[in-house]
């Protein structure tokens, strides 16, 4: 069968989708996207995996893809990301049997996709990224579909969004932001950028940003034109946004615990961050379980936590919560499934800023020279809650003392001076111990060596037995003959 293209893809494989979950960074797993299915979602995309790690290592390809199939869990597009076309299409060779589709990232804007040179920081890089494009078109039997951010010029967005094309993608996702939108600085993305995207191709067209509603996806399909619309912070904080409903968290919460249940393995960090971003609101008021939910260590200690913030909420409505106004400027009640909406960043002059331009802002409060807790980070906190006797101040800490050989601190009790890497070889070849580092490889020689000897001594003795019993089990010679002897008289 030849491989579908453009609108016949998305009309027959991905059946004419609309409602489509982003990819997201350990957050799009397959619990997750099934219960985002039951609410409406009609196609969903894997978490971003790591196209080089994705081919070396295959524990990696059994956690990320291959232990999250299910026959519920279709349509599926496959995202990684990569900088290397021979890779790419190498990772999406061995992924294509276990989606519809291989997605590449052009969109991440985070600093380690900086750092690993991937994502929204290729966008310049035309010429690989035509090539990486093509390439998967003419191998790989599903096809190819792209995510990009836009570029402040429109002009430009669509040039970009053209090559693309040209190359060989068959569907493509427009977030309307540019790369520097991220963090306090997201702003709203720009839906004419997308429309213009969507007007100039002849490929269907998937709008990212600025949804949080079910309202906003139909708004921006009128507005843009476009045959789909993706949301990623609006369905992790309601994973009903695309059946209109905004139902209490506790709800949400139960169900996705439930589906959790019944797809093992999934990672516990997983599901405790869908639990912060759809508890968000409720747990700014109960701090003390934001703490516990922060610390359990297995599923269950999780559920629980989820269930007194249930009763805590319902302790709130049976006392009248519900007929009053909603508290800290919420459209909806706290315990209500509802978009979190990113403060701006403050302007000059505003109540954080310190009035005098020469004193600089700190992010923390410097550690106490008496090493006292008060003026520690949070992080620094834990850690001397479970330490008290855990020293932070720089000023008293213990300097140390150099191995000789690799500048690493040396073992302060060992016989060679040196850490413990440097130490282990050096006691191998010399065949030493060095308590220190608890290395004792004299010791084992010497076992060793008693061993060997008591068995050649049992060897040994064994030997003598041997031939005693076979002495006593031979019958004595017979006495010589008497002719014989006078003859030698």
């Amino acid at each position: 069968m030849a491989k579908l293209k453009g609108f016949d893809f998305w009309k027959t494989t991905l059946k004419g989708a609309r409602y489509v979950v982003a990819p997201m960074v350990d957050q799009s797993e397959l619990a997750w996207r099934l219960l985002s299915r039951r609410h409406g979602a009609e196609l969903c995309y894997t978490p971003m995996l790591h196209a080089q790690v994705f081919v070396r290592d295959v524990n990696y390809r059994r956690e990320n893809l291959y232990s999250d199939v299910s026959p519920e869990d279709r349509p599926l597009i496959a995202q990684f990301c990569a900088n290397d076309p021979e890779v790419f299409v190498q990772a999406a060779l061995m992924a294509q049997e276990y989606c519809d589709a291989i997605d590449l990232n052009l969109g991440c804007p985070q600093m380690i996709a900086k750092r690993g040179h991937y994502g929204v920081f290729l966008q310049d890089e035309w010429e690989l990224l035509e090539k990486m494009v093509k390439l998967a078109n003419e191998k790989l039997s599903v096809p190819i579909t792209c995510k990009i951010r836009v570029f402040p010029e429109i002009e430009k967005t669509v040039q970009y969004a053209k090559m693309l094309e040209k190359a060989g993608c068959q569907l493509l996702t427009v977030h309307g932001r540019t790369k520097d939108q991220k963090g306090p600085l997201t702003g709203i993305a720009s839906w004419v950028h997308i429309k213009a995207v969507r007007e100039a191709v002849n490929i269907p067209v998937f709008a990212n940003g600025n949804i949080q509603h079910l309202s906003d996806v139909q708004r921006c399909m009128e507005e843009t034109g476009v045959h789909g619309v993706m949301t990623a912070e609006g369905n992790l904080h309601n994973p009903a946004l695309f059946e209109g409903r905004s139902p209490p968290v506790w709800e949400m919460a139960e169900e996705y615990l439930e589906v959790v249940k019944k797809h093992t393995p999934c990672s516990l960090s997983f599901v405790r961050a869908h639990l912060f971003k759809m508890w968000h609101h409720t747990l700014q008021i109960h701090q003390d379980l934001r703490e516990d939910l922060a610390k359990v260590k297995n599923l269950e200690g999780l559920a629980e936590v989820s269930r007194q913030l249930k009763e805590r909420c319902q302790e709130e409505i049976a006392k009248g919560a519900a007929d009053s106004s909603p508290t800290g400027g919420l459209p909806l009640h706290h315990w209500i499934c509802q978009p979190y909406v990113r403060p701006p960043p403050k302007e000059p002059g505003s109540e954080n800023t310190p009035k005098n331009p020469e004193i600089k802002a700190s992010k923390r409060a410097l550690e106490d020279t008496d090493g006292s807790s008060d003026g520690l980070s949070k992080n620094k906190q834990k850690k001397k809650a479970r330490n008290p006797h855990k020293n932070f101040c720089p000023e008293q800490k213990p300097k140390y003392i150099k191995c000789e050989q690799c500048g690493n601190p040396k073992g302060n009790k060992c016989v060679f001076n040196l850490c413990r890497g440097c130490c282990k070889k050096a006691a191998f070849k010399a065949v030493a111990d060095c308590p220190g580092h608890g290395l004792k490889f004299k010791t084992k020689a010497l076992k060793l060596q008693a061993v060997e000897t008591e068995a050649g001594q049992e060897n040994g003795n064994g030997r003598a037995e041997r031939i005693q019993e076979e002495q006593a089990s031979t019958p004595p010679p017979p006495p010589p003959e008497p002719h014989v002897a006078q003859a030698v008289a």
